[in-house]
């Protein structure tokens, strides 16, 4: 597994910012792991968007509140610690094939996003609370934070 690329799905990425969460040290303790084992986390432009749009929706509609002014500190945050696998015009193209070959529909559209970004990449795992999600795509490997704690 080492020198392998591990995707961090914005689920994870909202909570590695929340220290008061009670999964917060979960997912600490599994990012940390990952890096100990010389597997690089990773993020994309949709898990950024995702993670920005939790931190600045207000509290009362499941939102952190927070001000773009901190919403932009605690990205940068996640840019300084995590590499960015870049939307080029193959992620695109994948994310259409698999639309298509797997049915996607409704809010599964964005977790195609990420595999298909994942299949352009070399990615072969994403780090999740929402392991189900993914189940559907037999050539990734979704792996909760707990399972590497």
């Amino acid at each position: 597994m080492a020198g392998d690329l591990v995707l961090i799905d914005s689920n994870v990425l909202i909570r590695w910012v929340q220290r008061e969460a009670p999964t917060f040290k979960v997912v600490s303790v599994a990012i940390k792991q990952l890096v100990r084992s010389h597997v690089e986390p990773c993020y994309t432009s949709q898990n950024l968007a995702e993670f920005w749009n939790v931190l600045t929706r207000p509290a009362d509609r499941n939102g952190f509140g927070f001000t773009p002014a901190l919403a932009e500190v605690r990205a940068r945050d996640l840019e300084a610690a995590f590499r960015l696998l870049s939307d080029i015009p193959a992620v695109h193209t994948e994310w259409r094939r698999l639309l298509v070959d797997y049915r996607v529909s409704g809010v599964q559209v964005h977790d195609a996003r990420l595999v298909a970004s994942m299949h352009v990449h070399g990615v072969k795992r994403i780090l999740t609370f929402n392991t189900k999600d993914f189940v559907r795509f037999d050539d990734i490997e979704a792996v909760h934070p707990q399972d590497l704690t």
